[in-house]
């Protein structure tokens, strides 16, 4: 079997490895290494959809294989693609649905089937339908094929002779519920388009599961304790036996699914695994049930409206501060966006999450479709900017830095404030904390889980945020727990503390780099 690393292997995110043996192949994750996009672009700036995958190719920001989708390579570029290796690809396994694991699984070639567990594959949906404006990176599991553009053929503009959007097969980990099942090829705009003109459907492609599907290889599927539900490891077997941790933690809710995997993957010979936390002093490991016993007397003492700030999808945290506001008589209100996750999350497992929840209501001239769709189908959650305003006492607000700006329709008189996310990493990242609190004076909120220093630097409390990842001493007892011949880190800004604890069995390779177990 050969491993080939083709990014992550130096930066935290933009994990592609592939497996291959004889004529087949697998991607253990293809996600978007934020790291390296960072060095051209930023919020205002970014790669040109209308050029496909030319500007990621000319900036190294994605492997040079030929494996893309042939509707995303403009004509002054096909040539060159056809000249660099067409790998094999079974299919991609996706170990959940952060975009620096799954961000360019969308630019692969439409037959590369997905792999993922059932909530994965219905987030990575929700996601989509959510776009507002469709990053190629969000085009899953359908996308919208192009066509180069007659006034100009290096410009791809959106297929007008296809009357449907094309679905990539899935394949999941586990079973899925036939309301699910439908929710991977329903829209919302063929939902409401009654007489609104003919609206574009998806065509459905196949859905099997894991043990139905043939990829060359065998392969199993484990649920792990992650920020994000539906996270999974993978065991891929041939002549060897490879397990693939993603990204994984023990102090969440359900941190035993991760010592089951542990279990499971004893008798892997290679050990690929995540390291984000090893170069990072973060000190005691917060846990899930720890934010909440810090936050909940923050809330009890509040008064005015509370704002609670945690990452998006991060569902176990909303599920805290729901807790929170039940505890101190409160009620949650999450954004649209929040609201439609929480739908499809239902779908998976049969869940009422939305119960007892608010949904805030925006001041928008034009509704997008979605948004129409969740607001019609729970008009009796709905919370108005003047319902906020009078009654802030009553409520918990689940808003972040990009939602400030409906605080002009809410006009609160002050309240608290909690940042229950990760720190800054990088000077953009710490300019957007200094404009958060410019925001946060102005209505004079009172702050938990950050301030600004006198040289406007943002300074984070501890306690109010647990990780999505393994601590590194958790992360070494789980290495030797395993004790694999071989260990490859990804997801790491420091693959030498694997030498320098396991020595020769830590595989250190470069982006690109290839081994052969």
């Amino acid at each position: 079997m050969r491993i080939t690393v083709y990014d992550g292997t130096r930066t935290i995110g933009g994990s592609k490895i592939h497996v291959s043996g004889g004529e087949s192949g697998l991607f253990l994750d293809f996600g978007m290494n934020f790291a390296k996009y960072s060095l051209y672009y930023e919020e205002f700036i970014s790669e040109r959809p209308s050029r496909g995958i030319h500007d990621l190719w000319r900036l190294g920001l994605i492997p040079k294989l030929n494996v893309y989708r042939a509707d995303l390579i403009p004509p002054d570029l096909s040539g060159e693609v056809t000249r660099y290796p067409k790998v094999p690809v079974n299919a991609v396994l996706i170990s959940h649905a952060h975009l620096d694991h799954v961000g360019n699984v969308a630019l692969l070639d439409g037959n590369v089937p997905l792999v993922g567990s059932p909530t994965t594959i219905v987030l990575l949906k929700a996601l989509r339908d959510t776009s507002r404006q469709v990053h190629m990176g969000m085009e899953l599991p359908y996308y919208a094929p192009k066509s180069p553009s007659g006034a100009n053929p290096s410009v791809l503009e959106a297929d007008r002779e296809v009357r449907h959007y094309p679905s990539r097969d899935v394949i999941l980990t586990g079973e899925l519920p036939a309301e699910g099942r439908e929710f991977l090829h329903w829209r919302a705009n063929v939902e409401l388009a009654s007489g609104r003109g003919r609206v574009k459907p998806i065509l459905p492609g196949r859905v099997e599961t894991l043990d139905e599907a043939d990829l060359g290889f065998e392969v199993r599927a484990f649920p792990v304790d992650h920020s994000i539900y539906g996270a999974s490891a993978y065991i891929v077997e041939s002549d060897v036996a490879v397990a693939y941790t993603g990204d994984f933690r023990f102090h969440g809710k359900n941190g035993d699914l991760t010592r089951r995997f542990l279990r499971e993957a004893r008798n892997a010979g290679v050990l690929v695994t995540e390291g984000t936390r090893v170069g990072r002093d973060e000190g005691s490991n917060v846990s899930e049930e720890d934010v909440y016993r810090a936050a909940l007397p923050i809330v009890e003492d509040a008064r005015g409206l509370v704002i609670a700030d945690f990452s998006a999808r991060n569902f176990e945290r909303l599920e805290s501060f729901k807790r929170i506001a039940e505890r101190t008589g409160r009620k949650l209100v999450v954004t649209t966006k929040d609201a439609y996750f929480l739908h499809a999350l239902g779908l998976v497992d049969g869940e009422d999450r939305l119960t007892g929840l608010g949904i805030y209501t925006s001041s928008k001239t034009r509704l997008e479709k979605w948004e129409e769709w969740i607001l019609g189908e729970y008009y009796e959650l709905k919370v108005t900017p003047g319902e906020l305003r009078s009654g802030g006492e009553s409520y918990v607000l689940c808003f972040s830095f990009h939602d400030m700006p409906h605080l002009l329709d809410i006009m609160p008189m002050g309240g608290v404030y909690i940042y229950s996310s990760s720190e800054a990493f990088g000077e953009e990242q710490g300019f957007s904390f200094l404009r958060l609190w410019n925001w946060l004076s102005y209505f004079g909120f009172e702050v938990h889980g950050f301030s600004v220093d006198e040289n406007g630097n943002p300074v984070f409390d501890k306690g109010l945020h647990a990780s999505g990842h393994v601590s590194r001493e958790e992360l070494a007892r789980a290495i030797d727990y395993i004790d694999p011949d071989h260990i490859v880190p990804v997801h790491t800004e420091n693959p030498w503390w694997f030498r320098e604890n396991w020595g020769e069995r830590a595989v250190l390779l470069e982006d690109g780099e290839h081994w052969e177990v």
